[in-house]
């Protein structure tokens, strides 16, 4: 965003229309403007994240191997992984306190992603539910198309 409103302030274009083009507020322009005149396009690139990441990329390694052997590894009963549990995780092998953003945001910045798993039983049989849904379900639910022609109209046909 800012550089691109350094573009616009080389055009000599109005800090309000920038503002507006760009959907962010004139003071903002406004001081982007100002470092941009006092030392150029240095003046308006990204410092960075305000502090530095709580796991170091080495602790990020064995994080992620811990993951890898599951949950029940880990003593829950079942094999999902959910941020608090992945928080609980951090806390016992790092002794570092996440929030539950803070965890999400430290997975998707190491490309994880949300997903939730499809919940089937064991004992699900595809080609008996194939069956049922060609034969059985077609009698339950009933035609979808009427055999004569239908009208548009929200009033009953004998009502009119």
């Amino acid at each position: 965003m800012r550089m691109m409103a350094a573009e616009r302030f080389a055009a000599g274009e109005p800090s309000s229309v920038i503002a507006k083009e760009l959907r962010i507020s004139v003071r903002s322009v406004q001081r982007w403007r100002r470092a941009w005149d006092k030392n150029g396009l240095r003046a308006l690139r990204s410092a960075g994240s305000a502090s530095l990441p709580r796991l170091s990329e080495a602790q990020f390694a064995q994080l992620d191997a811990e993951l890898a052997k599951g949950p029940v590894a880990h003593g829950w009963p079942d094999q999902r992984w959910t941020l608090s549990r992945i928080k609980t995780v951090i806390g016992r092998r790092f002794h570092k306190s996440y929030t539950l953003q803070g965890v999400r945001k430290l997975l998707i910045r190491h490309g994880f992603s949300c997903q939730v798993p499809a919940r089937r039983a064991l004992e699900r049989d595809e080609e008996q539910v194939t069956g049922w849904v060609k034969e059985t379900w077609q009698h339950v639910e009933g035609p979808r198309r009427r055999s004569t022609p239908g009208s548009s109209s929200r009033t009953r046909p004998a009502s009119r």
